[in-house]
C-alpha cells in the first residue's frame, strides 16, 4: 500500500456540522438575527452533484494587486494609511488536507474603522487610498496570503454602546458549493473580542479561538509589516464557524 496522502478533492458526502459549536440562528443579543433567522425547523437534504463538485475558479480572473489592499485602490506612488500587516494561512478540507485552487475573498474597514460603502454611517474618515477588498486563490498546498492594513474597531447600533472588534471578513469557495464559507477573523490579544454581541452568540470558547489569528513573529517583515496566521477549515467536524447563520447540514 502506498504511503502517499490522497489529496484528491472530496467528492463524497460531507460531515454534518456540529451545531453545538456553531452559533444559533436566533440570538436575541444580536438584534438583526431576530428578523433573519428561520422560523421553522431546518431540513437535512442530500448534496447534489453540482453542490459537491462545483464551482471551479481559474487564476486568470485575478488582478496583479488583488491580494494587496495597501496598493490596489491607491493612487500611483501612494498607499493606504494604517498599520501594515500580512495575513496568511492554509485552507484545509474536513480530512485535514489542503484545498488547492480555492477562491479566498476578503473585505474590511479601514484603519479608522470605516467601510467604503454608500450606507456607511460611522463618522470616521475615509482613506482615499484604501478600497477595503481583495481576493486570491490558494496554491497546491492550500496556502494563501494577502497584504493589508489592520482595520479599526467601530460602533454599531445593536445596543447603547456596542462596538465591533477589529476584524476581517472572509468568503471562501472550495471545491463545491457545500464548501462555501463566510466568516470573520479577529486579532490575537484584542480585549474587545470578548465584549462583542456577535462573538458571544458562539457557545464554545474554543470555537471562538479558532476565529482569532495568531501574531506570527517569524513571518513579519522587519521595518514594514507584522504578520498574522489564520488557517481555515472548510466543512466537517473541524470547520471554521459560519457568520451566525448555520446553513445546510
Amino acid at each position: 500500500m502506498s504511503d502517499r496522502q490522497d489529496t484528491r478533492p472530496e467528492t463524497g458526502a460531507f460531515f454534518a456540522r456540529d451545531r453545538n459549536l456553531h452559533p444559533p440562528a436566533l440570538a436575541p443579543g444580536y438584534k438583526t438575527s431576530v428578523l433573519r433567522s428561520p422560523q421553522r425547523a431546518l431540513l437535512s437534504l442530500d448534496g447534489t452533484i453540482s453542490e459537491i463538485t462545483g464551482p471551479v475558479f481559474g487564476h486568470s480572473m485575478l488582478g496583479e494587486l488583488d491580494n494587496d489592499l495597501i496598493h490596489n485602490f491607491a493612487k500611483a506612488g501612494e498607499s493606504a494609511i494604517g498599520e501594515r500587516i500580512i495575513v496568511h494561512g492554509r485552507v484545509l478540507d474536513e480530512r485535514g488536507l489542503p484545498v488547492q485552487g480555492a477562491l479566498v475573498e476578503f473585505w474590511q474597514a479601514n484603519a479608522g474603522g470605516r467601510y467604503r460603502h454608500k450606507k456607511e454611517s460611522y463618522l470616521a474618515p475615509l482613506d482615499p487610498n484604501f478600497g477595503g477588498c481583495g481576493r486570491t486563490i490558494t496554491d497546491e498546498n492550500g496556502y494563501y496570503f494577502f497584504r493589508t492594513i489592520k482595520p479599526g474597531p467601530y460602533p454599531w447600533p445593536n445596543g447603547v454602546n456596542d462596538w465591533r472588534p477589529a476584524h476581517i471578513h472572509f468568503s471562501i469557495f472550495g471545491h463545491g458549493f457545500v464548501q462555501r464559507l463566510i466568516t470573520q477573523m479577529y486579532f490575537e490579544g484584542d480585549p474587545m473580542i470578548w465584549k462583542c454581541p456577535i462573538v458571544n452568540t458562539i457557545p464554545d470558547r474554543g470555537a471562538i479561538e479558532q476565529l482569532v489569528a495568531a501574531l506570527d513573529w517569524a513571518n513579519t517583515i522587519p521595518m514594514d509589516s507584522l504578520a498574522y496566521k489564520f488557517d481555515i477549515v472548510l466543512r466537517g467536524r473541524r470547520s471554521t464557524l459560519f457568520e451566525n447563520r448555520p446553513e445546510g447540514n
